[in-house]
């Protein structure tokens, strides 16, 4: 049997009047879907639209909980407490979870968002409030992390699920961050190259980092982010590029 990876985009980004992404054509090619729960982006109806798209391709469901942050697109930093981020990601994911139980879904995990996933990559305490509400809503949900990242660790550590995420579409530092989007290089806008970024971890001979330094990274889903506007291409191109590699698409 061929090997397996999982492909997962962000979603559910439109909000009100405001379209972000193209979410119905770019589902048919993920196998699970992060949804925006309305705190960065998103809003209810978008939400009920885009777990109807899901259920209707088969796509496994996120929450995406961000950071309350609807100007910045949660990629922000914002000075918060434990105790506030326990709770605006409790919130975020029993209201998506909810809203899947009423349309006869259930949500399969969770992924930070934007400076939220950032945040818990670099401070513990958030990585433990963010785990924890994950783990209140129910301790069977699972957790995309990026690989080898502190986050990762402490969800491992308080017994959730973590499934380690790489990138298609991002440049990597040497000690295996993302490269901050305040870069210019931070984003690979040239789908060969993300193509040939997904080959390299497929193949296992690790991800170049942007200064040329080879990062050993195993990841069990490569992401793409939805919000980019030529997202469509970048998915359909993937897909393909992960499947002529001899692999299968699944969700975890």
């Amino acid at each position: 049997m061929r090997p397996s990876i999982d492909f997962n985009c962000d979603v559910g980004e439109s909000f009100g009047p405001w379209r972000m992404g193209q979410d119905d054509a770019l589902l048919p090619f993920a196998s699970s879907a992060n949804i925006a729960c309305g705190m960065h982006a998103g809003d209810p109806m978008v939400i009920q639209h885009t777990i109807g798209l899901c259920q209707q391709h088969g796509v496994a469901i996120g929450a995406h909980p961000g950071l309350p942050d609807l100007q910045g697109f949660g990629r922000r930093t914002l000075h918060m407490s434990a105790t506030e981020i326990h709770a605006f990601v409790l919130y975020q994911v029993s209201a998506l979870a909810g809203m899947a139980r009423a349309s006869g879904a259930e949500v399969q995990h969770v992924k930070p968002h934007g400076a939220l996933y950032h945040m818990a990559n670099e401070q513990a305490e958030v990585a433990a409030a963010i785990t924890d509400a994950i783990r209140d809503v129910s301790p069977t949900l699972k957790v995309y992390a990026q690989a080898q990242s502190r986050f990762a660790q402490i969800a491992q550590q308080r017994g959730l699920c973590v499934i380690e995420e790489a990138f298609a579409e991002r440049r990597y530092e040497a000690d295996g961050r993302l490269t901050p989007r305040d870069h210019p290089d931070a984003v690979i806008h040239d789908v060969d190259l993300a193509a040939q970024q997904v080959g390299q971890l497929l193949a296992g001979d690790g991800l170049l980092a942007r200064t040329g330094e080879r990062l050993r990274l195993r990841a069990d889903t490569i992401c793409l982010h939805g919000d980019r506007p030529d997202a469509l291409e970048f998915a359909r191109h993937l897909r393909q590029a992960i499947e002529a590699a001899g692999w299968r698409v699944a969700a975890p």
